[in-house]
């Protein structure tokens, strides 16, 4: 929610008295402990503007993980919540260079701003007023017109949206229909025309038959995003693309070799990142790394060497699942952490934990997973693998 911010709110914040007296409130600490004195002060300062200060600095200091250089920028709250980190939008617009680019959701402008850089031509369009003037300062190389998404007001671009996918109590939705705007509508709007929907992570492939490929995006191990990408856009039917903020990524489709064995445990196990299994490329990603699955229906691989740059798991023990072996197994290592993963098994981690009554100095990881139909347990080293190391 937050601050309701007008547009004369952002004239003025854009004005060089704004720009001053915004730089004075982020002398402040505005922290809660000092709330009140701060708000005396920016009173003092710009009078009724001063909530409109308050908030926009508290946003800016929010921001630095959602753009690189959030100083000058202007949000909203919600859109801040709802706005793209900029490493994902960055790989996104990658696939855009050259190309026009509409933006029919522009907000607050982070994906147009990341469009921009490499686009031969940006617009941005919006309902909301107000995103749409904090847009036009915050990208000041695109061009802006007020419209509604579902209408096409321009021809020859490719069409970037990221329809609302919370209602007003803030829970989310998952049915296409209930996005804003709707999926099929805004499918329906631009046939035809190359489109790219940014979506949320868990939407069903079946939902949106219309897509041409659904693409998963990581960022740090968190699955961000599913993008639909249609027409010439479309490069593979199922894509994973893992990014990191130290600038390494790396993507896998569909059309990769997926020749993939079955083999016991071995040296390492190994947990696909999230992308990964979510665009269901486990036996892609195991052949382009020597790995096997230890079961054809689960996601855990295994192999003598773990990729480069992942978290993987050193194996020290393991046997059959019972919570009383995997007890005692654990005492006999003097264990006193464990972090339990669990996979193809029913089993709540939280649970499990007090009941193995953990005493020691030492920690593991504790991989618990189904192997054909014997429930088995791995005890295990988590190491980072270096990008440039091989074990």
């Amino acid at each position: 929610m937050g601050y309701p911010f007008t547009t004369g709110d952002v004239a003025y914040l854009r004005s060089p008295e704004g720009i001053a007296a915004a730089a004075e409130v982020d002398r402040l600490p505005l922290t809660p402990a000092s709330h009140l004195a701060d708000v005396t002060a920016a009173r003092g300062l710009a009078g009724p503007r001063a909530a409109a200060l308050v908030e926009t600095v508290l946003l800016r200091r929010k921001a630095a993980a959602k753009v690189p250089t959030p100083a000058d920028w202007l949000f909203t709250a919600d859109a801040l919540q709802q706005a793209t980190p900029w490493p994902v939008a960055v790989a996104r617009a990658r696939r855009l260079a050259g190309r026009a680019v509409h933006d029919v959701t522009c907000s607050v402008g982070v994906d147009l701003a990341a469009a921009a850089e490499v686009a031969a031509l940006a617009v941005g369009s919006d309902v909301d007023a107000v995103r749409l003037a904090m847009a036009r300062g915050n990208v000041p190389g695109a061009a802006f017109v007020r419209a509604d998404a579902l209408r096409a007001v321009t021809r020859g671009t490719v069409v970037l949206a990221d329809p609302a996918r919370r209602d007003a109590s803030g829970r989310r939705r998952w049915r296409p229909s209930d996005f804003a705007p709707p999926l099929d509508e805004l499918s329906a709007a631009y046939a035809g025309r190359d489109l790219v929907v940014k979506c949320a992570p868990g939407i069903d492939p079946d939902v949106v038959p219309w897509a041409d490929e659904l693409e998963l995006v990581s960022l740090d191990g968190a699955v961000r995003e599913t993008c639909l990408w249609t027409g010439s856009l479309a490069t593979a039917h199922r894509r994973a693309t893992v990014l990191r903020s130290d600038g390494a990524e790396w993507t896998i489709t569909d059309a990769d070799d997926d020749t993939c064995p079955v083999r016991p445990v071995d040296q390492w196990i190994i947990d696909p990142d999230g992308a990964v299994v979510r665009a269901g490329l486990v036996r892609h990603y195991a052949a382009r790394h020597g790995l096997a699955q230890l079961d054809e229906h689960i996601a855990y691989l295994t192999g003598p060497t773990p990729p480069p740059g992942v978290r993987a798991f050193r194996v020290l023990e393991h046997a059959k699942y019972t919570e009383k072996a995997l007890r005692a197994a654990l005492s006999r290592r003097s264990v006193g952490r464990a972090e339990i993963l669990v996979r193809g098994l029913d089993v709540d981690p939280n649970a499990l934990r007090p009941r193995l009554k953990l005493r020691g100095p030492e920690e593991v990881s504790v991989v618990l997973t189904r192997i054909g139909r014997t429930p088995t347990a791995i005890l295990c080293q988590a190491e980072r693998i270096p990008d440039d190391v091989t074990i």
